[in-house]
């Protein structure tokens, strides 16, 4: 009697381990990088180009936000520096009158000296007096002080104008730094995609009026999905960082797809088990959350349920 116990014991244990399920060393669910892509701009969507599924590559322009208004500010700008040039005021008219009025009194001033000259040597000779080469003298003086006094005009007007000029043109750079920066905003309203991926939910229309960080689609790289898992204290000493490990997948009732996993991350700091994830030790012990990066091939899907397998083990 005692044999035939035995024996059907051991055959029940044998067929339990026949149709036994993989056990796993740590289970979770498959995450993304999601990237909530939104307007940089205030203003209405002209154009948004996206589809819930649609894959789009890196840097593409996807649409583009009303930017009207900031190409008037731009126009508006630009108009102000031309006219800038239409304020400024020509010095060289004012000059060449100058520059004409001394010429005529340095020519004069060569006629005064030459009949000084000659009246100096008819006064040696008595043949003319010494009040006219006096009077000569004094219009030479007059001349010089004239020609002096219009060579200070010139350099006033010069520095006049010059200071003039600069003051106006000095509002130049200003302008030409608000152009930079309507430039930079109007570049702003082009929807650039900062990420290659998959986009998982679109959150506005053409059409519609949107803002500054008003979000506009969710995109995700579903190339390759992170399996968040936790693991014990007691299997952290058996785990490290870019370790190889299985990740199985649910593939029918009692089958197991299986694919290569690495562990990209482990979390330095403990919390306790979450609800819907099994483990051998108790819910109230610490666990350690860590990520495997896992190839997918267009089977896996985000909060799909997964198992690791130790390859150590």
């Amino acid at each position: 009697m005692k044999k035939v116990f035995v024996f059907f014991t051991l055959t029940t244990f044998l067929f339990s381990c026949s149709n036994d399920t993989p056990v796993s060393d740590a289970s979770g669910t498959f995450e993304a990088e999601e990237v909530i892509v939104s307007s940089e701009l205030s203003g209405k969507i002209l154009s948004l180009q996206i589809e819930e599924g649609l894959q789009i590559p890196k840097d593409s322009t996807v649409g583009l936000v009303d930017a009207t208004n900031l190409s008037l500010q731009k126009e508006q700008v630009e108009a102000s520096i031309k006219s800038l040039r239409e304020k400024t005021s020509d010095v060289q008219p004012q000059i060449i009158l100058l520059q004409n009025q001394l010429a005529v009194k340095q020519s004069r001033l060569s006629t005064l000296q030459k009949e000084k000259d000659r009246f100096e040597k008819l006064v040696k000779a008595d043949a003319a007096t010494q009040k006219q080469l006096d009077d000569l003298i004094a219009q030479i003086d007059v001349v010089q002080k004239e020609m002096m006094v219009t060579t200070q005009q010139i350099a006033v007007q010069k520095n006049a104008v010059a200071t003039q000029n600069r003051s106006i043109l000095s509002e130049n750079d200003p302008l030409k730094v608000r152009v930079a920066q309507l430039d930079d905003q109007l570049g702003r309203s082009k929807i650039i995609n900062p990420v290659s991926g998959t986009v998982l939910t679109k959150y506005a229309e053409e059409g519609e009026i949107t803002s500054a960080g008003k979000a506009l689609y969710k995109i995700a790289d579903l190339s390759t999905l992170n399996l968040r898992a936790y693991v014990s204290g007691v299997q952290l000493p058996l785990i490290k960082l870019n370790q190889s490990v299985k990740v199985l997948i649910d593939n029918g009732k009692k089958a197991y797809k299986e694919y290569p996993g690495t562990i990209i991350w482990i979390s330095d700091k403990a919390e306790f088990t979450p609800k819907t994830i099994q483990t051998k030790e108790e819910r109230a012990n610490l666990v350690y959350a860590i990520k495997i990066a896992v190839k997918n091939d267009g089977y896996l899907k985000i909060g799909m349920y997964g198992e690791v397998k130790l390859d150590n083990k």
